[in-house]
């Protein structure tokens, strides 16, 4: 299974893939925002979660689909992206992601989310998607509006952060298919000015 973008290939786990997973993710302004990552965070966490994203994968009816975010030009995982509590009765899903900071405002979630979306919605038929950050993660909650999630409500104190040990508020989105099919044109017709002036920029 690969979702091919532009820049980016979204696939199935490597176990080779560890390197690159302890670069992005031994570091604390990454793990302080995702819920069940560690900090440290080293080799025997990348191998383990690898593993568990493998049997995720090998699994006939699959709740859990997990994407590593690979940058095509470099050959580099920066980041992931999944679909989660996968309900094909009620045709909704969950979704997250991260991705290195060292690769961040370069339009590359937006990519990654686009085609992770796409696919969700027409080949796996959910008709809404749903994810959650922590309050604090303003980052990620104006990347939720961006691509279309609305605000659906606040989980009081209901998350508490391996890497930090503190407790936070959680906030809800969700996004049904017909929003998506609005917001995708202007959200393709964004993301290709962002890298062409990234691509002048270079040049």
């Amino acid at each position: 299974m690969i979702l091919e973008t532009e820049r980016l290939l979204l696939r199935k786990p490597r176990m080779n893939d560890w390197k690159d997973i302890v670069d992005g993710c031994n570091d604390l302004e990454t793990a302080r925002y995702v819920l069940p990552m560690p900090y440290p965070y080293k080799k025997k966490h990348a191998v383990s979660w690898i593993r568990k994203c493998k049997s995720d994968w090998s699994k006939k009816v699959k709740e859990t689909m997990p994407f590593f975010i690979e940058l095509k030009d470099v050959k580099k995982v920066i980041g992931a992206i999944d679909l989660t509590h996968i309900n094909i009765r009620d045709r909704v899903c969950q979704t997250g992601s991260w991705i290195h900071r060292n690769f961040r405002k370069q339009g590359y979630i937006t990519e990654a989310k686009i085609a992770v979306n796409e696919y969700a919605f027409n080949k796996l038929k959910m008709r809404k998607m749903e994810t959650g950050v922590f309050d604090i993660n303003e980052a990620s909650r104006a990347t939720q509006e961006s691509v279309g999630y609305r605000y659906e409500g606040r989980r009081i104190k209901s998350k508490k952060c391996l890497a930090t040990g503190k407790i936070h508020d959680e906030l809800l989105f969700g996004m049904m298919k017909s929003d998506w099919k609005k917001m995708l044109p202007k959200l393709k017709a964004k993301l290709r000015h962002k890298i062409m002036k990234l691509d002048l920029n270079k040049g």
